[in-house]
């Protein structure tokens, strides 16, 4: 919806890192590239014969579109699609231009509200600065508690960077404390080539800042929020369907529209190498069809037999699924490569199956063995 942001996250894999695609395109979407995009939805949700479509409205940071546009593109998509087809609208902000009036306005058109924060203290949110480096946190911590305490129902949730080097008890519990109904852990983007900060040597420092979050969720005796990434990790560990891009052989189902009304693989794969995500497809020229017969969409669908060879000899395949897809890019190598964060994300799922099987659950588990895998 905007390409550019009131911030400048120091680690921002976007702006500050090997793309920059970013800078020829317009920083507002025309309108002709949202009249044409609503088209495009609406064409392939009819051909499909699909029941929901998620609507992401993402940037940069979305509000700089203005709540009016955000909220006249989400009413195109549903004038789009066909008769019974549901549009499950979020818009990911990182809360700063948060206003009641804003926030009313949303919630009065269905358009639910995902905050981007790196914890709920000052301390957590100290790269989150703007372009002056000025502290972002007192106007994201008023928008948080803003959406809490007036429109709850709109409320999506938080999404949070691990950073292994602060508390993550502490951390989780400052989260809490904006009462978020779900929180999404995304581990940073980093690949083979460009490691993520602090998994450089021995040791899983994410895989345990993982466990250690997990312990106090799951001891609380009830459930404080959802977490994603644990909820889906149970799910696949009891063998039931799951669907995230951090784990699991499911086909991941989605593309970007950019600015410029590009059609794009995930914006993740920018943390990879400048045009990483380009396919040179766009909405005036190609349908969503075409783009999911692009080799590099393709390459999402095909499950397992996209993975590394040892990926597809490990135990923990059918829950690992090879973790995120930009985490296995090795510069002359392409995506065919294990995690970045296998270590650690073993460790992590080890960790939820022995939860399980101390829980006696009358489920029956996937089988992971306790040693390592190959």
């Amino acid at each position: 919806m905007h390409g550019r942001c009131n911030l400048a996250c120091r680690y921002c894999y976007l702006y500050e890192g090997p793309d920059r695609t970013w800078r020829t395109r317009p920083a507002a979407t025309p309108a002709g590239v949202l009249e044409r995009t609503a088209a495009r939805i609406g064409e392939h949700a009819r051909a499909h014969g699909t029941a929901a479509v998620s609507l992401v409205l993402h940037g940069g940071e979305p509000l700089l579109a203005g709540v009016d546009t955000l909220v006249r593109f989400t009413g195109l998509v549903r004038d789009r699609v066909p008769d019974g087809c549901a549009v499950h609208a979020t818009v990911q902000t990182n809360a700063t231009l948060l206003t009641a009036r804003r926030l009313d306005v949303l919630a009065r058109h269905s358009v639910r509200v995902g905050i981007s924060l790196d914890g709920g203290l000052p301390e957590h949110n100290a790269s989150r600065t703007d372009h002056a480096g000025r502290p972002s946190w007192p106007a994201a911590a008023r928008g948080a508690r803003l959406i809490a305490a007036r429109r709850p129902e709109a409320y999506a949730g938080i999404l949070t960077v691990v950073d292994p080097t602060t508390d993550p008890v502490e951390l989780y519990e400052s989260l809490l404390a904006l009462r978020p109904p779900a929180l999404d852990l995304l581990l940073p983007h980093g690949n083979w080539s460009t490691p993520p900060p602090h998994r450089q040597g021995p040791g899983t420092p994410y895989g345990d800042w993982l466990c250690a979050v997990f312990d106090r969720w799951w001891r609380a005796g009830r459930r404080e929020t959802r977490i994603r990434l644990f909820e889906e990790c149970l799910a696949l560990l009891l063998g039931l369907p799951a669907a995230t891009e951090s784990l699991g052989l499911a086909p991941f189902d989605a593309v970007v529209v950019e600015t410029d009304g590009s059609i794009e693989q995930v914006d993740s794969l920018k943390s990879c190498y400048e045009g990483a995500a380009r396919t040179g497809l766009d909405v005036f020229r190609n349908s969503f069809d075409q783009a999911l017969r692009h080799p590099g969409v393709a390459a999402r669908q095909t499950g397992a037999a996209a993975l590394a060879a040892r990926c597809r000899a490990c135990p923990l395949l059918s829950v690992c699924g090879g973790g995120h897809y930009a985490h296995r890019y090795r510069a002359g190598h392409g995506f065919a490569n294990p995690s970045v964060y296998c270590a650690d994300l073993q460790t992590f799922i080890r960790h939820v199956a022995r939860r399980l099987k101390a829980a006696g659950t009358p489920a029956v588990p996937v089988a992971v063995p306790e040693g390592d895998a190959p």
